[in-house]
């Protein structure tokens, strides 16, 4: 079994959900007493979020950087970034160490095509949605057409993540917003919708809304356990 890196705390909640993923994973292939080797390094998200907000991403970089070669130092076989958005500079900490990336917009795409889906919604946070790093991967490397919400409606799933399911707040208006807002890229004719942030699925589940969901911290940690078995 190779041993996974973890890049968390962006934020701890949604870590915690791959922490559990990832385990179980490995459970359900192997059985008995079986668990995932991991290592993780947890960074302040505190910190992350203000550079983020700030546009000093090339900060935010070099602090995950720093996460990344401690990861490859303590054994890890390969790594995950923890979180959709600071996916925008996943390049640049590949380019820290020899270990290699699983990217959860790969792993998230790869499960579409299989499931022949070519159009899709995406929610995430504002930087995920409007910016080119994740929809240009999705349509350049996999011919998936991509959906997202208007700026206002951008706006909304934005300030939940941050102000609230950050801090581990689940709101049943939040909740509420969100599948209007999933079922308004369904009308427009997305075939399925990305939860493209991996705290929004402790929010919104498949029984909230018969648009199919594909869940990126699920997708992630199914990648991650397939990848860490193969031999």
């Amino acid at each position: 079994m190779k041993t996974i890196g973890l890049i968390g705390g962006m934020s701890w909640e949604s870590t915690l959900s791959y922490y559990q993923a990832l385990n179980l994973g490995v459970k359900a292939e192997l059985g008995g007493l079986h668990s995932a080797k991991i290592v993780l390094v947890s960074v302040d998200f505190a910190e992350i979020e203000r550079l983020q907000h700030l546009g000093e991403w090339d900060k935010t970089a070099e602090v995950l950087s720093k996460a990344a070669v401690g990861l490859e130092a303590a054994g890890a076989d390969f790594f995950m970034i923890c979180t959709n958005t600071m996916h925008k500079v996943a390049d640049k900490v590949q380019a820290k160490v020899n270990i290699p990336l699983l990217h959860i917009a790969d792993a998230t795409a790869e499960l579409l095509v299989k499931n022949g889906i070519k159009k899709v919604g995406l929610l995430g946070t504002q930087f995920t949605m409007s910016e080119h790093f994740y929809k240009g991967r999705l349509t350049d490397k996999y011919g998936i057409e991509v959906l997202t919400p208007s700026v206002a409606e951008q706006s909304i799933i934005h300030r939940i993540i941050y102000e609230e399911l950050c801090l581990g707040v689940v709101d049943a208006s939040s909740r509420a917003a969100y599948v209007e807002i999933i079922d308004k890229l369904k009308e427009n004719g997305a075939d399925a919708v990305i939860l493209g942030c991996t705290e929004i699925a402790l929010l919104v589940k498949p029984a909230d809304t018969a648009v199919p969901l594909y869940d990126t911290t699920a997708i992630h940690a199914d990648a991650a356990v397939k990848m860490a078995l193969d031999s």
